[in-house]
């Protein structure tokens, strides 16, 4: 596997002016949120189609109306961090903040606005380890951010080692986009780390259409073992509303040992407004979808909230 991600992370599109240069293009415009987009994920776009569903994801788009609906934080994260570097939210698990960094930047990204200042895992371990001790009922970790692969497989192993010190803690996830659109973050180090801890791993993938699996992914993901892999989706109006796009996307993930989990629905940050589709068509979308694959290849349709996670059945 290739080792050059640093590298790689580091030679990213930034800003319109280079966006539009490289994509031959007009549309991009410096917004509130910054543009990256690293190169291992633009040259899977059709730079000859304005629509191509990857194109559309990185943006920025400015709404013609404020929607009262739509926030700066949507889910309230700062609401729920009783530790700096730490969200907990249910009972069995906590959330931690390992790194303020991502690969690239999503228009949709409900942490766009989060205040990271202060919000460091590593740097305020020890209030955070107090915290997990003292609230046995904790038996899962997740690992979030930014993109908690952003680190260097040095710092996430003294992380997990940190971890792992800690008795009743049982399930460390990795939620991580940095996988799908630098798949060359996929070491061997981060293979022999995460596959060889004493906890059980879940490793969640998020991929929003098959054609951000390229054949790098799909060779570097096929790497892990004993693991279990999840993907979340993030169900995007024009990107993968429809029925053909969710079927493709499952069926691809399921070929490739990637189990569909959450289809979410739109975290209504401001930004973000033209990506939202109804409740109606999300429903009737996954009705179809229930209708066409098998049970196992559907994922959960969910909205996430400020207190608890709603599933539509």
């Amino acid at each position: 596997m290739q080792s050059n991600w640093q590298h790689n992370t580091r030679n990213t599109l930034k800003g319109a002016n280079s966006c539009n240069d490289f994509f031959q293009s007009d549309q991009f415009k410096d917004r509130h949120f910054p543009i990256k987009i690293p190169l291992e994920f633009a040259n899977l776009i059709d730079k000859n189609n304005p629509d191509d569903p990857l194109l559309k994801q990185v943006i920025p788009f400015r709404s013609a109306q404020n929607q009262a609906e739509f926030s700066l934080s949507p889910l309230g994260d700062e609401d729920n961090s009783p530790v700096a570097g730490l969200i907990h939210k249910y009972p069995n698990r906590v959330l931690l903040i390992t790194s303020r960094v991502c690969a690239i930047h999503c228009q949709y990204c409900f942490r766009q606005n989060f205040d990271y200042s202060g919000h460091d895992a590593m740097s305020n371990w020890l209030a955070i380890e107090d915290y997990i001790r003292s609230h046995q009922s904790i038996n899962e970790v997740i690992l979030s951010g930014g993109d908690p692969l952003s680190l260097s497989d040095e710092k996430l192993a003294q992380l997990i080692r940190n971890i792992e010190n800690i008795e009743h803690i049982k399930i460390l996830r990795v939620h991580s986009r940095s996988m799908v659109v630098t798949p060359s973050r996929i070491t061997d180090k981060l293979v022999k780390l995460l596959t060889k801890t004493a906890l059980k791993v879940v490793l969640v993938t998020h991929i929003n259409h098959a054609n951000e699996v390229s054949e790098v992914f799909i060779q570097n993901i096929g790497n892990f073992t004993n693991i279990t892999l999840l993907n979340q989706s993030v169900l995007l109006k024009g990107v993968n509303d429809d029925l053909g796009t969710l079927e493709r996307l499952s069926l691809k993930l399921f070929d490739i040992g990637i189990l569909p989990y959450y289809l979410h629905m739109l975290d209504k940050v401001k930004g973000a407004e033209h990506f939202l589709i109804s409740d109606e068509r999300a429903i009737q979308l996954h009705q179809d979808l229930k209708s066409s694959l098998s049970g196992y290849l559907v994922p959960k349709l969910v909205r996430d909230e400020n207190l608890k996670s709603k599933t539509w059945i």
